[in-house]
């Protein structure tokens, strides 16, 4: 879930000046207050600060027709993203069937059903391909597209990033869209996804929740928005989590180790809660009803905030 240094100020104190010093007389050559030569720097000073407010406009000007036509272009149009992560980057521009392939299978544990998992060269982020998962409700009709977590083995940090896209709103039944095998955990699953329409963790081995399913709880969470890309990046450090969505913090989706009532008080009730995670899975998985398309795209991994 990367400056210019300046030289410090001055710490030696100045001696006050005296309020009854009587003003200096002015240099030679520069004429007094209210003369001419006064009335001429005044025209240049505004002449000046008109000159910088037009640039200043102009440049506004310039940045918003560049963003208006940012904005504008296709997903197909837009360049593939940049790999900052210390671990390993996926645009799926590379793919070259509409199978996952390279570092990427697709399955599922225990059964399967109708869900799908595919490369999709219609919908992107960026690039022009992404990652297409069609969940189906019910738990054996569960997709998955999962990659070993190699590069960062053996990290105390993991932080990962992806740009999601789905279709339906969260269900009040609990949905899984990411999973991660806990080694340190007997190798159950630390799952992200929903339940009562908002997003939330939940840990397989003993079903705690972050947060925990209160009104209140739910309502320190936040929904997963509909219809538009969306960077989710989560970090875990030791015993800790983090959960930003579009770069801001999720107040129910942190455990920084106090427990916090209708927040980790219940994730925090099992001892030495420190995972060691060997993969990483996206795809659906349903408990109950719930069905939903899903794109992922520019996914990146690493031991270091990554960002949007």
């Amino acid at each position: 879930m990367s400056s210019p240094t300046t030289s410090p100020a001055s710490s030696s104190p100045r001696p006050p000046a005296s309020p009854l010093a009587p003003p200096a007389p002015p240099p030679a050559g520069i004429a007094p207050p209210g003369s001419a030569g006064t009335s001429r720097r005044r025209q240049v000073l505004a002449a000046s600060a008109a000159v910088l407010a037009l640039t200043a406009a102009g440049a506004t000007g310039s940045a918003s027709a560049a963003g208006q036509s940012a904005a504008g272009q296709s997903s197909a149009a837009r360049p593939a993203a940049a790999c900052d992560a210390s671990g390993f980057c996926e645009d799926f521009e590379s793919q070259t069937g509409t199978a996952p392939a390279g570092r990427w299978t697709a399955g599922a544990a225990n059964c399967t059903g109708s869900g799908t998992a595919t490369v999709d060269s219609g919908t992107a982020h960026t690039g022009s391909k992404s990652l297409r998962i069609d969940g189906r409700a019910g738990y054996c009709n569960h997709i998955f597209a999962a990659t070993p977590l190699t590069e960062v083995a053996g990290s105390s940090a993991l932080h990962v990033r992806f740009w999601v896209r789905h279709t339906t709103a969260l269900p009040a039944a609990h949905v899984t869209f990411a999973a991660m095998k806990d080694a340190n955990d007997g190798g159950k699953d630390l799952r992200m996804g929903g339940q009562n329409g908002a997003l939330q963790w939940n840990r397989e081995s003993d079903d705690a929740t972050l947060p925990e399913q209160s009104p209140v709880g739910v309502s320190k969470s936040m929904p997963l928005p509909v219809n538009e890309w969306t960077c989710v990046e989560y970090g875990i450090e030791g015993s800790t989590l983090e959960t930003r969505v579009n770069g801001s913090v999720v107040e129910g989706l942190v455990i920084d180790g106090t427990p916090t009532h209708d927040i980790d008080r219940q994730w925090l009730n099992k001892p030495g809660w420190r995972p060691s995670l060997t993969d990483l899975r996206l795809g659906w998985e349903s408990y109950g009803n719930g069905d939903d398309t899903l794109w992922y795209d520019d996914i990146a991994v690493g031991t270091a905030p990554i960002g949007c």
